[in-house]
Formats: C-alpha cells, structure tokens, sequence
C-alpha cells in the first residue's frame, strides 16, 4: 500500500470510529452524561462548550397557569399555558463564568407541561460553530447530569431544550 493511502486509510478509520462512538443509543434525544472519551477529553473534559463569559445577571418574575417567559442575559425560558397550577415566583441566575450557564429556583420546581429554554452561545468558541449543541441539566459544579431534547439553531447561535424541572443548565456539545 502506497504511503499516502497508508495515511488516509488510518484517517478514515479514525473517524468511522470516533462517528460509532458518538451514536445517540438513547430514546427521545435524553442522554446520561458522557464518560471521559478521547475527543472529549481533547477538547474539554465534561462537554460544556467553552466561551468568554458573559456579564452576572439575575432576574425574578411570578409566573401562573397562565404562563410567561423569564429573560436571563442572552437566554430565555418561556412557560406555556397550564405548566404550573398557581403563581410561582422564578428566579434566573446567570452567573459569570466561561460555560454559559444558567440557574434556576425555586430548586426542583415541576412543570405540568414541558417549558422551553433558549440559550444563546454567540459568544462561545468555534466548536459551537462545528458541532450540534444541546443543552445539558448540570449540577451546581457543572457535571452533566443528563442531556435535554434539544434543537441547535446554527443560524441565530442558539440552543432549545424541554424543561420539566428546574435546576441548572449549560450549553453542551
């Protein structure tokens, strides 16, 4: 086999390799958190994409059945009609840090019907640009805990996922 075939055989079967390896084998998009992996490991060990931070911000509205949305920095959460059964005062944090994050209470709080976060990431490096996003429900030192349903909208450098809780969520790839 010639050297340059050689070469490109290897790279072929790098990426056959990396792509099976990176097969959603989850129902419904929702995925446990990913172990240590090569890629993972190269590029940033838990999967939360990497950005400049964004200023502090925090915000607090009561939304009812009637529904509402939260506006955080660039992010925002939208209630629909009948997720909560009264008024709940909500509270959104969006903490300074290179993983945009953002913060929900009161902690645990569960929606009759799913709401919807939007998270921007325009501030985030070029693997944003690369890669499909999602958002991931974290704890409070950013482990990924598990992956939302998410839909990436490359154009506007946004990510939206279904909340049924609330806790803390970050942008992921």
């Amino acid at each position: 086999m010639q050297p340059t075939r050689l070469v490109l055989f290897a790279v072929l079967a790098g990426v056959i390799g990396v792509t099976a390896s990176c097969t959603d084998r989850t129902p419904l998009g929702v995925a446990p958190a990913p172990e240590a992996s090569f890629v993972g490991d190269l590029l940033q060990r838990t999967g939360l994409l990497s950005c400049r931070p964004l200023p502090y911000d925090s915000t607090a509205t009561t939304i009812g059945p009637l529904g509402g949305t939260v506006r955080v920095g660039p992010h925002r959460l939208v209630v629909p009609v009948g997720a909560l059964a009264g008024p709940v005062r909500i509270t959104a944090v969006l903490p300074r840090d290179t993983v945009n994050a953002v913060r929900f209470s009161p902690q645990g709080l569960t929606f009759l019907r799913p709401a919807s976060l939007t998270m921007s990431y325009a501030n985030c490096n070029l693997l944003g640009l690369l890669l499909p996003k999602r958002i991931a429900y974290t704890t409070e030192r950013l482990r990924i805990l598990e992956y939302l349903l998410s839909i990436d909208n490359l154009l506007a450098k946004q990510v939206t996922g279904r909340l049924k809780h609330f806790s803390q969520y970050a942008v992921a790839w």
